[in-house]
């Protein structure tokens, strides 16, 4: 069935937040059908779809009614805006290039009946309507998600009801870049007020690959927000900057939270903000977190009771599996041979057995420099803001060290690196008298090897199967750290086999420098 999504009566002023919904679900590949009698209102619908992408109220959009097409660049994808009024036959739209368009952008095609043969039938449909019990300036507004576009209308049309029910509706809905995630974010801006919507619905598990279980269950990926909320209550118990959970709908995958600010780590050295002060900081919260042990977390309002997943060994041997069945083959243009892997895995295998044995404590797993904002208006541990939380563990507390002090995303110069590792060490060794720095020392370079070959696996996965080649350039970054960890006394079979198989001189993906 198709999902129809009905406007009875919008005014110009519900145009805009109509327009910026509609620009908040759009990704590479859309076309989206706008249909109504002139003077109907397509072109100032289209015109606050293309300034709400590109991200400028003020944005010239001239009607394309002459030159046909009009192409607009913005951070997320290219636009283009087709008038087709004026053609004589759908061949005409195909030499305008309305085919090159949709498969590299986003097409807002006016007219769309004068080239129907040519649209994709995965599309949006919008249909602008004047009525006799409709006052002059409004119109009544249809949107319907044809083929694969149906569930995403359908997801608007939930969305636009969570704002409602939430007292948001009238707010201004700007779309925000996310990381590798597939959850979406908007900043909601009203009267000098601020939220974040989180859209995150539950995310199907995927074929099963081993043992009859998907990867999400076997590496305990959060499937639902449920998790997300459990520990950013959890971290804001233990008095920490994780956003304020203002309304929710489980059941939708919906959540309105606190607006945390702009300033991720990242950007925020890049803007000549001191690295070393905010890596300290976020240190210091890991110190603060291993005083806390693992919390206990009470019952949801559904009744939903989280738990912390043990990081066991499934777990860390199918990410690093990722590096053979992603990266080797992006590398190498065949799949790893099996004796390959059995004597990769069985490395693995021994480092885990010791990994396991260690104590345990609460680790959130992404902690590194996409997911901590930088605070200075608040004081001590609160300055840093911790925003990806879903998928924490219990497993040796090192391993949110090396993520924050090996980040995939910027660089840490090895000095400021050894600098804050000792810092970590001296501040634990002075709390806990039994603390044993040589085997803290072995996991830490054994979690940073793990973790940067899963990296390396992601990164290749999100270029091959995701499109998404921006992440390459971080490769000789994250191969500089894994040289880091492998010089660790107690991971040199590990060393050898990665200097047997991926040679200095042939370990780059082409892209990646």
């Amino acid at each position: 069935m198709t999902a129809s999504w009905t406007h009875p009566r919008v005014r110009e002023i519900d145009l805009r937040h109509l327009a910026e919904l509609l620009a908040f679900a759009l990704r590479p590949g859309d076309a989206v059908a706008l249909r109504g009698d002139l003077g109907a209102g397509k072109s100032t619908l289209a015109r606050a779809i293309i300034r709400a992408i590109v991200g400028d109220d003020a944005l010239e959009v001239p009607s394309p009614t002459f030159s046909l097409v009009q192409i607009y660049d913005s951070p997320r994808f290219p636009i283009a805006h087709f008038d087709l009024y004026r053609l004589g036959s759908a061949e005409e739209a195909r030499e305008l290039g309305l085919d090159e368009q949709i498969a590299h952008g986003v097409a807002l095609i006016e007219w769309p009946e004068r080239a129907e043969e040519l649209l994709p039938s995965d599309r949006i449909e919008v249909t602008l309507e004047e009525a006799p019990d409709l006052d002059p300036s409004e119109r009544r507004i249809v949107i319907e998600g044809l083929g694969a576009a149906d569930p995403r209308v359908a997801r608007l049309k939930a969305i636009s009801e969570f704002l409602n029910r939430s007292g948001w509706s009238d707010a201004r809905l700007i779309y925000l870049q996310g990381d590798a995630s597939a959850r979406r974010f908007a900043r909601l801006k009203r009267d000098g007020n601020s939220a974040i919507l989180m859209d995150a619905p539950r995310q199907p598990d995927g074929p099963p690959i081993r043992d009859g279980k998907p990867y999400s269950r076997i590496a305990h990926l959060a499937e639902d927000i449920r998790p997300w909320v459990a520990v950013t209550r959890a971290l804001r118990q233990a008095g920490l900057s994780a956003p304020e959970i203002y309304t929710h709908d489980f059941a939708a995958g919906l959540l309105l939270v606190e607006d945390l600010g702009d300033d991720v780590f990242g950007p925020a050295v890049h803007q000549g903000a001191d690295q070393a002060e905010l890596w300290r900081a976020a240190v210091d919260v890991l110190l603060h977190l291993r005083e806390q042990g693992v919390p206990n977390f009470p019952p949801l309002e559904d009744g939903f009771t989280h738990t912390l997943p043990r990081y066991d060994q499934q777990a860390l041997q199918i990410e690093v599996e990722l590096l053979l069945d992603w990266y080797w083959p992006a590398l190498k243009g065949s799949p790893a041979p099996d004796t390959t892997r059995a004597e990769y895995l069985a490395l693995w295998d021994a480092i885990f057995d010791e990994l396991l044995k260690l104590p345990t404590g609460w680790i959130l797993r992404d902690y590194h420099s996409p997911n901590l904002l930088w605070m200075p208006h608040r004081k001590g541990l609160q300055r840093v803001g911790i925003l990806d939380c879903q998928d924490a563990l219990e497993g040796p507390v090192a391993y949110d060290l090396v993520s924050l002090l090996q980040d995939a995303r910027i660089e840490v110069p090895e000095s400021l690196e050894r600098q804050l590792y000792r810092h970590y060490c001296q501040t634990v060794a002075a709390r806990e008298p039994d603390f044993d720095q040589a085997t803290f020392d072995f996991a830490y370079a054994a979690l940073g090897a793990q973790r940067n070959t899963k990296i390396l696996g992601i990164f290749a996965r999100l270029s091959r199967r995701d499109g998404k080649n921006g992440y390459l350039r971080h490769i000789p970054r994250i191969w500089r750290y894994l040289e880091r960890d492998l010089a660790h006394p107690k991971l040199l079979p590990l060393k050898k086999w990665f200097e047997a198989n991926f040679p200095i001189d042939n370990r780059a993906l082409p892209g990646s420098g």
